[in-house]
């Protein structure tokens, strides 16, 4: 158990936003460390019975009370297979621990380390389509993708390995060519070389990627999640969609189901991550509307329609500009 406490903790993710109202009162914010502050107290808990100092002021009852939360919490993170990771997974697991206790605490427990909150959790459904939906022309299997890769909170730059069926055939000649010929300099230790020949594959859509001890010739694909528009990065909620759009992808392989392209050369699609479908995350958290005027999506509108319900992300704000209308402000000078 302590060692399951202790990786959480050691790995924790440090915050990377300087909006301090996204930070609870341990310096954590909500999409990142809140987990590993918890497993910090429960660590110090399991020690001393001491709960963190500070906690009072966000609950209504005693401390005795408080170490009995503690107490149970860390019996049911020792039972839960797996232990908790994510915000999500260790709200859940304390409202159903708590679920006979004061309301008042729970939440105030769960606000003291910036965790979600009951009503801005969301069950989402998994698992990929078995056929292809109407429009798709065709999949896209990716590289594990690059925190960096994301540019906001619905457009993402992914890479496709040229060993895939699809990609193979039609690697142009001179960037295979360019590929062997890089390879041949770096194993001759003519550096500047291999970077010229690199940036020549990289100007025509591709890159060698390193992946553990190997290096793969892929191809760049620019993806415009289908059927959503989130919030620029200049606008309220940007920074939280781009985030997390980011925790949802970094560092995993993707399905892309590509229904074509748009005017600015970007392919358009549905983003399968692990079974989770990106659009419905981005939709139920409150961090996209549904884009209606090009995806009619029934189900799109619903889980749009769910979070405006529960007031979640950009729908706490009773006046939430839609992105479209704020890029045509911006076009004509507003």
């Amino acid at each position: 158990m302590g060692n399951a406490l202790r990786f959480l903790y050691k790995n924790c993710i440090h915050p990377t936003t300087t909006d301090s109202q996204s930070y609870g009162p341990h310096g954590v914010s909500a999409q990142n460390a809140g987990v590993s502050a918890l497993a910090k107290d429960l660590l110090h808990f399991e020690a001393t019975s001491q709960v963190p100092e500070g906690l009072t002021k966000h609950v209504v009852s005693s401390k005795k009370a408080q170490a009995n939360w503690y107490r149970k919490i860390l019996q049911a993170w020792k039972e839960a297979k797996p232990p908790p990771k994510t915000p999500e997974e260790t709200s859940r697991l304390i409202i159903a621990t708590l679920k006979n206790h004061q309301k008042a605490d729970v939440e105030g427990l769960l606000a003291f380390y910036g965790l979600p909150l009951p009503h801005s959790l969301v069950e989402l459904s998994t698992g990929v389509p078995s056929a292809h939906p109407d429009g798709v022309k065709y999949e896209l299997h990716t590289l594990p993708v690059d925190a960096k890769a994301v540019a906001d909170g619905d457009t993402i730059t992914v890479y496709v390995s040229t060993a895939d069926p699809r990609e193979s055939s039609s690697v142009p000649k001179e960037v295979h060519t360019a590929a062997i010929q890089r390879s041949k300099a770096r194993a001759e230790r003519d550096y500047p070389k291999a970077d010229a020949l690199h940036k020549k594959i990289i100007d025509q859509n591709y890159r060698v990627i390193p992946i553990q001890n190997d290096e793969v010739l892929a191809k760049k694909y620019r993806i415009r999640l289908r059927g959503i528009d989130a919030p620029e990065s200049a606008m309220p909620f940007g920074k939280q969609a781009k985030e997390e759009l980011t925790n949802l992808v970094q560092g995993k392989s993707l399905r892309v189901l590509v229904y074509g392209e748009d005017r600015y050369s970007r392919y358009v699609g549905d983003i399968y991550c692990n079974g989770i479908f990106a659009q419905e995350v981005m939709l139920k958290k409150g961090l996209a509307w549904h884009y209606a005027a090009y995806d009619r999506r029934a189900e799109l509108a619903n889980w749009e329609k769910e979070a405006r319900a529960k007031r979640v992300g950009l729908w706490a704000s009773k006046n939430a500009e839609e992105p479209w209308e704020w890029r045509k402000n911006k076009r004509e000078g507003r």
